[in-house]
């Protein structure tokens, strides 16, 4: 059996679909998977024992246009699949599947393309999304969160680079990580709420603060003297090795909070502001919360945010407090052995 998992959206959902790989394993245990994705969602999974090989489409460089599509479906028709699964739900992702020839193409009942498909299954939003990808193997019942768990792979080379960056800054410290981008504006918690939890925090001796984040996130201004900056600084898996070591992460509705979750020791901390649990991405981890307000009636506002709060109040996030955020983290941090 050789399985084609198609998923080029952002680099959370990459991780959240890491469930549905040990699951196919179970249904199908000699299957071989491939998984094309993005470059990005290409790095976060490496070193996954349940992948054989990892297809990257470099959708802005050499599969750029229809004949960059038309060449990639191409390469997958040679590799004859049995099986192509598209959680991604827009319409390239729908035509590489289709141009696979693969006897059965399966993908959401709301996709863009579904006509392409040869079944479809239904997108339940009451669900989350790991059970949402795990329906495509079928129903599957129990402690979900604890039999199928998020799981990414820092190799040793990655666990070596961050043993130098953090070498001498947290011996004897817990790390309390700040995660202050999402590629969302009204997703992004104040930075000046970021800078009084920071002032705050840094006055706790057996606390280390990590800000995380690519370049892009060095532009929100951070008052960094008291902090470990590594913005822009780790690949996605080194960061996945400072999210592993982490006790508290604090994270918008963005990535990291995925990140964190495939792993057992850090207590994430959510803050989700135009955003709902609703919408089925609120961390994966039992070890975890979401810090929200619940009496804001604009709310959601949309799937992913937007650039500005279309009521220009923000009121979503500017009512979630500094000192909530804090009274969280040291009750935590004071919890923890």
């Amino acid at each position: 059996m050789k399985i084609l998992i198609i998923h080029t959206a952002f680099i959370g959902d990459i991780v959240l679909s890491t469930p549905l790989l040990k699951r196919i394993k179970e249904v199908y245990p000699e299957a071989k998977i491939t998984y094309l994705t993005t470059p990005a969602g290409a790095s976060i999974l490496r070193n996954n024992p349940y992948i054989l090989e990892i297809i990257e489409y470099d959708k802005r460089g050499r599969h750029r246009g229809i004949k960059g599509v038309w060449n990639l479906g191409k390469r997958l028709r040679y590799e004859n699949f049995n099986k192509v699964i598209i959680p991604h739900r827009y319409l390239r992702s729908a035509v590489l599947g289709w141009l696979s020839r693969s006897p059965e193409r399966i993908g959401y009942d709301i996709a863009t393309g579904k006509c392409l498909y040869t079944k479809k299954i239904k997108y339940d939003t009451n669900k989350h999304e790991v059970e949402k990808l795990l329906s495509f193997m079928g129903d599957v019942k129990g402690d979900l969160k604890e039999k199928y768990r998020l799981e990414l792979y820092p190799s040793k080379k990655e666990v070596e680079s961050i043993d130098l960056l953090l070498k001498n800054k947290t011996e004897n410290k817990k790390i309390v990580v700040l995660a202050p981008g999402s590629k969302w504006e009204t997703k992004r918690w104040p930075a000046n709420y970021f800078n009084e939890l920071i002032d705050k925090l840094s006055s706790e001796e057996s606390i280390q603060i990590v800000i995380i984040g690519g370049k892009e996130e060095k532009e929100i201004e951070l008052d960094v003297a008291k902090t470990l900056d590594l913005r822009g600084e780790t690949t996605l898996l080194e960061l996945a090795e400072v999210l592993k070591r982490s006790s508290v992460v604090i994270s918008n509705d963005s990535s990291p909070i995925h990140i964190a979750s495939a792993f057992e020791k850090p207590y994430i901390i959510g803050i989700f502001g135009p955003t709902v649990e609703k919408f089925g991405f609120y961390p994966w981890s039992k070890n975890s919360e979401v810090v929200e307000n619940k009496e804001i009636e604009c709310r959601p506002c949309g799937l992913h945010g937007s650039k500005k709060c279309p009521t220009k109040r923000f009121d979503c996030m500017l009512s979630l407090k500094p000192e909530m955020i804090l009274e969280r983290v040291l009750k935590v941090i004071h919890e923890q052995k």
